[in-house]
């Protein structure tokens, strides 16, 4: 059995304690989902779903520890069904023993089990022999079987945030597992880490044993460069390259240039940029920069951003590629994105002015005898399903207009259509 100071450095600092954790806290914060249900003296089985490295596998063994169960891990990579029935076994020794202990059965990569797998644990789960608890970096909905989904709360586990990161670093210098860093080191170890403390703290300790070697007591960033290479980030997650990266992306798209947009986008991949906020990205340059010239380009995009979390990467990144291409050759619009703020910044400016009477719903007498909604009219009973004349606008700003279609895509249509029902309503007026 390995001492302390021969286990990796990220089992040293794994937290014993749900006040050593590390992030999460909407979930472990007091009052919180995850905290109330440690607090309540009986456990449940549920699914913890997040990034690698956010404290998927630490959790399930406190929730072991609070509740004084048996802790079973089988990872779904490397086992199969004869592991669900040691589990199995194992379980019923610790029900029927002397103890009566429960059983807390962790299962890691839960989304690699297959169907039959998966189905293996429900009897056992339904009886209440053990406790369930699935680790996946997998959407559940599409990976966990509907049955088993249904026995299990899920929870969604965040990347550690710049600060949370920031305190990993503090305890591995406070046992004196990693020398001194430099500021501008820490700050590129951050980056590279990209929310994961396990990557962050297998990072320092690849460091601490070189620092060894060559009896450094500062690591610099020039030196950790130099040591590490190609494994850091070409540019920093949150720093000024990455900002300029994505902006020229996103302005390629815009230009309509599919070449160098595809290229922007694999160096924001290249330089590690998670497909996810990539995806993120995506959908809003899809309501940004297209609009309704093509509506089109917002559902692919959303549906990029689906099959990736489906595949992964790299195979889920050719979804995200394709939809990159298509939002350069749709024809654009910001109509809608500058409506919308002239929209807000009027009301914003104009404060609120009461709904006009013919418009206000009547639920009850007393409303229809203060003439709430009398003289409104009905657009489906009208010629063509539109009540030319009718207004919508309180008074005093009739005729205010916010939407100004551009001649691109099907606004070219959105423009005819409204052309003509002004000219309608010019006819009532």
């Amino acid at each position: 059995m390995a001492t302390a100071a021969h286990q990796p450095l990220a089992e040293r600092l794994r937290p014993r304690t749900l006040g050593e954790v590390i992030g999460q806290q909407h979930l472990l914060g007091e009052g919180m989902a995850l905290r109330l249900a440690f607090e309540s003296g009986q456990p449940h089985s549920c699914i913890l779903w997040g990034p690698p490295g956010v404290g998927k596998t630490t959790i399930a063994r406190l929730m072991a520890d609070a509740f004084e169960a048996q802790f079973i891990t089988i990872s779904a990579v490397l086992g199969g069904v004869k592991d669900i029935r040691e589990a199995v076994e194992q379980a019923v020794a610790a029900r029927d023993g002397l103890e009566q202990r429960r059983t807390i059965v962790f299962v890691d990569e839960v989304h690699r089990f297959n169907k039959s797998q998966q189905d293996a644990f429900l009897p056992h789960v339904e009886s209440g022999l053990f406790t369930f608890i699935g680790a996946t970096t997998e959407n559940p909905s599409f990976e966990v079987n509907s049955a088993l989904l249904s026995r299990a709360a899920v929870y969604v586990l965040q990347p550690l945030g710049e600060d949370e990161l920031r305190q990993l670093v503090t305890r591995a210098q406070g046992i004196d597992a990693v020398p001194a860093v430099e500021r501008a080191a820490e700050d590129r170890l951050i980056a590279y880490a990209d929310g994961d403390a396990r990557r962050l703290l297998n990072t320092l300790e690849t460091l601490a044993v070189a620092a060894g070697r060559e009896k450094l007591a500062l690591v610099t960033d020039a030196w950790l460069l130099r040591v590490l290479g190609e494994r850091m980030r070409r540019y920093d997650k949150g720093g000024e390259q990455f900002y300029d990266t994505i902006s020229a992306l996103h302005k390629s798209v815009r230009g309509s240039d599919p070449d160098a947009a595809l290229y922007w986008f694999v160096r924001m991949l290249d330089g590690g940029a998670d497909p996810r906020y990539m995806a993120r990205r995506l959908i809003r340059m899809a309501a940004e920069d297209i609009g309704l010239a093509d509506p089109r380009a917002l559902r692919l995009a959303l549906d990029a951003a689906e099959v990736y979390e489906r595949l992964g990467s790299p195979e889920g990144e050719l979804a995200l590629a394709e939809c990159v291409v298509y939002l350069a050759v749709a024809p654009k619009s910001n109509a809608v994105y500058k409506a919308f703020n002239e929209a807000k910044a009027f009301v914003k400016r104009d404060g609120s002015r009461p709904v006009p009477m013919h418009l206000r719903n009547a639920p009850t007498k007393l409303m229809k005898d203060l003439d709430y909604g009398k003289g409104y009219r009905y657009a489906h009973d009208e010629e063509g399903g539109f009540a030319a004349g009718e207004t919508y606008l309180p008074e005093a700003i009739a005729g205010t207009s916010f939407y100004q279609p551009v001649e691109r895509g099907l606004e070219i249509r959105i423009a005819d259509k409204l052309r003509e029902l002004k000219r309608l309503n010019d006819q009532k007026n």
